[in-house]
């Protein structure tokens, strides 16, 4: 009796391994060169590739029109990447974290905290506690998840060492193990902070880090330095548009909270009400998940 039931385990189809996941080689017409030249582009799994564009991977890679094409299909085919029922859609959203302000008040507002898998934007004038909230949701993503790791573009040098230490230290947290657990990266220009924007997804799939929170300061800075006058709008606000889509890929795949301050601008023509105005337009508005206009006390 033992015997058999044995036989009929080892039989059972749930004792097969699972099947494994396809990588970048297993697509058709993909060899080893290939592979190599996709994943220094940062295409590192077939997922990546599922979801680009046509374009993008002709301009990263170097290939023809036709191969570009018949990746992304190949990896489209392989992954389940068509309509999705509402009840699975539910069991994915259950995935969604909420990291904590640190404000009860704040956190109620926002249904918990702040949810990872979406874009969270804060615009207000200067001193309105935008680069704070950056700070805070950098430490408190380690208190919610001792493995979590921060990243912090800093293209406005506001990035302080000193009070993530005060920060991690009311939270009861290791402070030399939290600023540990937070990759800075000061941008210079625009180009530079989309790159490394672009660069988030390898420290992920190369590095296995767990990054949980995602923090630009400034979103905006940048383009709005170096694109002046109502002539270079079109482009700016299309580079703009460019960036915002890579974070929110970048939120989307990896279930990464994307928090981004923005400056604002007084709008002359407003004679009644606030004036004030984010920067960016309908660009960053419709890319932002959620939109907070923080203001002075």
């Amino acid at each position: 009796m033992t015997e058999k039931a044995t036989e009929k385990t080892q039989a059972s189809p749930a004792a097969q391994p699972e099947e494994k996941e396809p990588q970048v080689e297993d697509l058709p017409g993909v060899g080893a060169a290939t592979a190599e030249k996709l994943r220094e582009a940062g295409y590192d799994t077939v997922m990546a590739i599922a979801v680009a564009s046509p374009g993008k991977l002709i301009e990263d890679c170097g290939c023809s029109e036709s191969v570009a094409r018949k990746m992304i299909q190949a990896a489209r085919n392989s992954f389940k990447m068509g309509f999705m029922s509402g009840e699975e859609v539910l069991e994915k959203r259950k995935r969604v974290q909420k990291i904590t302000t640190g404000s009860k008040n704040f956190d109620e507002l926002l249904g918990g905290g702040f949810e990872t898998g979406a874009i969270v934007e804060c615009f207000g004038e200067f001193g309105s506690a935008k680069t704070q909230i950056g700070h805070i949701l950098a430490v408190n993503c380690q208190k919610m998840d001792p493995t979590a790791v921060a990243v912090y573009l800093d293209t406005e040098n506001t990035f302080r060492p000193e009070r993530i230490r005060q920060l991690a230290e009311g939270a009861g947290l290791d402070p030399e193990k939290v600023l540990k657990n937070i990759k800075v990266a000061r941008a210079y220009n625009s180009d530079h902070q989309m790159l490394l924007a672009e660069k988030i997804p390898d420290l992920i799939t190369n590095e296995n880090l767990n990054i949980r929170a995602v923090i630009v300061d400034s979103l905006t800075a940048h383009f709005r330095a170096e694109f002046i006058g109502r002539g270079t709008l079109a482009e700016r606000q299309q580079k703009i548009n460019k960036h915002m889509h890579a974070l929110l890929k970048l939120a989307d795949m990896h279930n990464v909270l994307i928090y981004v301050t923005n400056q604002v601008q007084a709008d002359p023509a407003q004679f009644f009400g606030d004036p004030t105005k984010a920067v960016g337009g309908h660009i960053v508005a419709h890319a932002s998940t959620f939109r907070i206009y923080l203001r002075k006390g």
